[in-house]
């Protein structure tokens, strides 16, 4: 085995663990779920059957990542952070019974590649977080987040934008924003930014 689990962890047998991948104390792996290589699972995790997720991805504590999410490289999933996948959650049917598999479809949150999911946020399916995009800690995502952008509050909003590095953008008015630690230069247009090659 080229991944480590900690005995209390319950990993199904159908899931595909990559190499140098760590999955802690009490986390649930379920049947066909895909982890790459160099992932981390933090304690009390919960990874659904069928989720897919990326080389790098680090997995806080008691995070809870529903079927059938897709997560990108290197994806940061912070502590309590819920990915759903009911559009219209009930436990039961119209007719009083209770609700099985066959009677609902699950829908899935898209995390792409490089993006920071906040401790305690909520992404309610369906919706796509854009690459190197960050959500904030206790925020509730209910549309679809651009790539780089800084998004708040509930319902989330974007309040600015972010470098791959994680550092907030400044504006230099003429429709491009600036990292000021790094100096990595970005173009904005029609609400979309673009990181320039160096």
């Amino acid at each position: 085995m080229s991944y480590r689990v900690v005995e209390s962890a319950e990993v199904s047998p159908q899931a595909t663990i990559g190499d140098g991948s760590s999955i802690w104390h009490l986390c649930q792996i379920r049947e066909n779920a895909v982890l790459g290589t160099g992932c981390v699972i933090g304690r009390g995790a919960y990874i659904g059957s069928g989720v897919v997720m990326g080389d790098n991805c680090k997995v806080q504590n008691h995070a809870l990542v529903y079927e059938p999410a897709r997560l990108g490289n290197g994806v940061f999933i912070g502590p309590a952070v819920v990915l759903t996948n009911d559009t219209y959650p009930r436990a039961v049917n119209p007719d009083g019974s209770l609700k099985s598999g066959d009677d609902w479809e699950a829908v899935g949150v898209t995390i792409e590649d490089g993006a920071a999911i906040g401790a305690r946020a909520v992404c309610v399916a369906p919706v796509t977080v854009g690459a190197w995009a960050m959500v904030a800690a206790g925020a509730v995502v209910t549309s679809d987040v651009p790539a780089h952008a800084l998004v708040v509050g509930v319902p989330a909003r974007r309040i600015g934008w972010v470098s791959r590095a994680g550092n907030r953008l400044q504006d230099r008015g003429d429709g491009t924003w600036v990292d000021p630690v790094t100096g990595a230069v970005h173009d904005e247009t029609d609400g979309k930014l673009t990181e320039r090659a160096s």
